[in-house]
């Protein structure tokens, strides 16, 4: 069943994530939490954003998602076709993001109404292990989608929403729990876990720098070799 909502300071956060927008980006992220262990946090490579120069950070709001295959008749009422999703759509908080998986990949899991619903709630974006459609409509509004690619089949008949503010895991990827921060740009998706979250983040700040004085090392005409040798940068 749905859990409680993480706490945490929304202040504080939107601090965060004007930083990381601002000085961040995923494959330095990536790099750091390889060096400290966590080397199995990026989504599978196949999602990625609907706009490519799409940036999105905000926390993870995870949804689970279920195939199902029975008809119309024995759903009950429409609202139950689609689970428990309107639930989660509608406990999005601001600067969340809408993270999905657990479907086979046959119909799509996100549209236009969806994100016109979850723009209004402040919500950050949608990541999605999986097909979105209403590619035309999200466009328009601008929101962040992050998915394998459009599909127009819809989820009602084919599957449902099973549970919300829950831990997921990625196929051949990693886990992600409610609250973890969350970062995208056009290479890739990652999901830092919340315990280590300060640390990834001022080490990932501290390579930034630190990648910034090689370059000037590149441009001064000294050796690869040597500049790793001295810096363990490259």
């Amino acid at each position: 069943m749905a859990g409680e909502i993480p706490a945490r300071d929304a202040a504080a956060d939107a601090a965060l994530f004007e930083m990381i927008r601002a000085e961040l980006f995923t494959a330095v992220i990536g790099d750091v939490m390889d060096a400290m262990g966590l080397r199995r946090q990026f989504l599978p490579p196949e999602i990625r954003a609907l706009v490519p120069d799409t940036v999105i950070v905000g926390r993870a709001m995870p949804v689970l998602e279920a195939d199902c295959a029975t008809d119309a008749a024995s759903r009950g009422p429409v609202a139950d076709a689609f689970g428990l999703m309107f639930e989660a759509l509608d406990d999005l908080k601001p600067g969340e993001i809408y993270v999905c998986t657990g479907a086979s990949p046959r119909y799509a899991l996100w549209g236009g109404l969806m994100s016109g619903r979850a723009q209004a709630l402040g919500a950050a974006g949608a990541v999605l292990g999986g097909f979105h459609r209403d590619t035309r409509e999200i466009l328009g509004l601008g929101f962040p989608v992050f998915s394998t690619g459009a599909y127009a089949q819809d989820q009602r008949l084919r599957g449902r929403v099973i549970d919300y503010r829950c831990p997921i895991e990625f196929p051949n990827a990693c886990r992600v729990e409610p609250g973890d921060l969350m970062v995208g740009d056009i290479d890739g998706v990652l999901v830092v876990p919340r315990a280590q979250e300060a640390a990834v983040i001022a080490a990932a700040r501290e390579k930034v720098r630190g990648e910034a004085q090689v370059r000037d090392m590149i441009g001064a005409g000294e050796s690869t070799a040597s500049i790793f040798a001295k810096t363990g940068i490259m």
